[in-house]
């Protein structure tokens, strides 16, 4: 049997898009319940630094997040992504996970933190970055409430580097 003209030949890599540069963002909400605490700290402590947020049997937020990313648009379906295929990825890598979720017991991402607004955005920047084909995860905004949220760009940009 006579191998195959291309074996051994790497496949093409796929051709980069050119063109401009757009930002698609997509939001996405999820419910959950937290107690802020330190495991650290005494219960005074904990009571000083997270007041009633510290309340043993937790309380809850209605979250929206919203998923930045950019990418140059395919020349033959004008998109950076197809947002089907982009709410399955943000629905199986996130929203299964902390959706109706006690964030302190049931999310194992989670189990090492104090589920503040600032360290969600962290953990789902690490659990989104690089895992979305065809484009970069530029931004995550966070929503606690109407009045809280956070916005975070990944740690090599916060840096400078």
């Amino acid at each position: 049997m006579k191998p195959s003209p291309r074996a051994g030949v790497p496949a093409p890599k796929p051709r980069r898009r050119s063109g401009p540069v757009v930002y698609l963002t997509k939001q996405v909400e999820f419910s959950a319940s937290h107690r802020l605490f330190n495991p650290d700290f005494s219960w005074e402590k904990n009571c000083e630094v997270f007041g009633i947020c510290n309340n043993p049997n937790g309380h809850g937020h209605n979250y929206v997040l919203d998923v930045t990313l950019a990418g140059r648009p395919d020349p033959q379906t004008g998109m950076i992504i197809d947002l089907k295929q982009l709410k399955e990825i943000l629905d199986a890598l996130l929203i299964a996970h902390v959706d109706h979720k006690n964030l302190n017991l049931d999310v194992d991402f989670l189990q090492d933190c104090v589920p503040t607004v600032e360290n969600l955005v962290i953990r789902f920047w690490e659990r989104l970055d690089g895992r979305i084909p065809g484009c970069v995860l530029h931004e995550l905004s966070l929503y606690e409430s109407r009045t809280n949220f956070v916005r975070y760009q990944g740690a090599e940009r916060k840096s400078g580097r």
